[in-house]
């Protein structure tokens, strides 16, 4: 019962945990991977925008899934992103449509203009 009223508050807790076992996996990896996971994670927090938490947690899964592979392969780093690391990153992102924070925002915008247009509407 306690365990369903604080995932309200603070949402899932199961996928709070496989966050920080994706997170502990990604320290794990030798140099440079992780350095080059880690910088790829903060740009995908800032850019990403992913709202839903299963999403998140699959897309990491993935990603740390990768970078473990590379290197097993022994694939260099400039091999997975390419020479575009921003560009590598906003492609991996865009590969999970979940839903974003700007998706709100977008509607809040076609909603205030679509409200704007009514009222134009009725006063000419």
């Amino acid at each position: 019962m306690a365990a369903k009223w604080i995932e309200t508050l603070v949402g899932s807790l199961e996928q709070k945990k496989q966050y920080k076992q994706h997170m502990a996996r990604v320290e794990a990896l030798p140099e440079p991977y992780r350095s080059a996971a880690k910088a790829l994670q903060r740009y995908f927090m800032y850019h990403g925008g992913i709202l839903d938490g299963e999403t998140l947690i699959t897309m990491l899964g993935d990603f740390v899934d990768l970078w473990e592979r590379a290197v097993a392969d022994g694939t260099p780093v400039r091999a997975i992103v390419g020479d575009d690391p921003v560009e590598f990153a906003e492609t991996f992102v865009q590969a999970y449509s979940g839903k974003q924070w700007i998706d709100k925002e977008r509607e809040r915008l076609r909603k205030a203009i679509d409200a704007g247009d009514n009222g134009e509407e009725k006063s000419a």
